[in-house]
């Protein structure tokens, strides 16, 4: 039979995969949702004709059958800052590798009613699971007074919550702190992120709770929100403070201060150190170089993919925070005598 132009634009479909191999559309229909009652062989001959003919899954077509949609939803909010930039792209990347679409819906953090508007919106979509990227308390009390039907997990939300994942971010200022103490310094300031991030919170939390547990004074707390800007206007009141070391809440503030330090005359490591959170890929290369704390958002997302799309006893050990690591760089010494 010689091809029409119409054949080539074709797209292929069940009927051309089950003639392909040589088997009926419903075993076609049977290997796309995952039958068990598919003989191996039978599986593998669909699935090679699949591959020699480029046939792509209908995801709507698949949830007709299924009652399933194999997507998943996002919803998220501040997308513009590392962190839940990050997550997002993981987020994606994991649920692709486990067969899954994603469709994202965006939410100012302190508008509960346009949260309320996303999670409906993804609903209506017959999501199978939803992620939300929940960095602001706000965020979790408009989810809390939704009745919401799908699995659900929340990111971002220093675990609040029943199935909130996060990066234990008190242990990564811990352990800040304590490469700054390990080092010579008692004299420590935190910049701070916004307070309404819960991230920022427990930041400074675990801040205050390395320096009480090694017996040394609270440190001068200075708010930042998060941009270089505000490390940069954060410089005047650390020097005024008399400090040798500062952690920083994240990498970007950082940055701002290390620029402020150098225009004062400070010297960064020999006359302040700095140490900053989150190793943003940037971080290597600022003089000098940032010694900082790694969040591991690979791992966060995949975390996040495995609660939603498991039942929760297969999901519960996902739920236990991810531990941060300290990189260690140039911009820690041991203070001036």
């Amino acid at each position: 039979m010689n091809e029409t132009p119409a054949d080539r634009t074709r797209a292929v479909g069940v009927r051309d995969v089950a003639a392909r191999a040589g088997v009926s559309r419903q075993t076609v229909s049977r290997v796309l949702n995952e039958h068990p009652e598919v003989a191996e062989e039978t599986r593998r001959r669909v699935l090679s004709a699949m591959a020699e003919l480029g046939y792509r899954m209908n995801n709507a077509a698949r949830a007709l059958g299924t009652r399933r949609s194999r997507t998943l939803g996002v919803l998220a909010s501040n997308a513009e800052q590392y962190g839940p930039s990050r997550s997002i792209a993981a987020i994606e990347a994991s649920a692709r590798a486990a067969g899954y679409w994603v469709s994202a819906a965006f939410a100012e953090a302190g508008d509960a009613d346009a949260v309320v508007a996303a999670v409906d919106h993804l609903i209506a979509q017959g999501m199978d699971g939803i992620v939300v990227v929940a960095p602001h308390a706000r965020t979790l009390e408009a989810l809390n007074a939704l009745r919401i039907d799908v699995p659900i997990v929340t990111l971002h939300s220093s675990g609040r919550g029943a199935r909130g994942l996060s990066v234990d971010q008190a242990a990564g200022a811990r352990l800040a702190v304590a490469e700054l103490a390990g080092a010579g310094h008692t004299r420590i300031a935190h910049l701070a992120g916004p307070a309404d991030w819960l991230e920022a919170e427990s930041r400074a939390d675990g801040f205050a709770a390395e320096l009480a547990a090694r017996g040394l004074e609270p440190g001068p707390v200075i708010a930042g929100d998060w941009s270089a800007a505000s490390g940069y206007a954060a410089t005047a009141a650390i020097i005024d403070a008399g400090v040798t070391a500062v952690f920083c809440a994240n990498d970007q503030m950082a940055l701002g201060l290390l620029g402020g330090l150098h225009e004062a005359g400070v010297r960064v490591p020999r006359d302040i150190s700095v140490v900053g959170f989150d190793d943003i890929p940037d971080a290597a290369y600022y003089w000098p170089q940032l010694t900082t704390v790694r969040q591991d958002f690979a791992e966060l997302a995949r975390r996040a993919v495995a609660v939603v799309i498991a039942d929760a006893d297969a999901a519960a050990s996902a739920l236990r925070p991810v531990a941060p690591v300290l990189v260690r760089r140039d911009s820690v010494a041991p203070p001036r005598t």
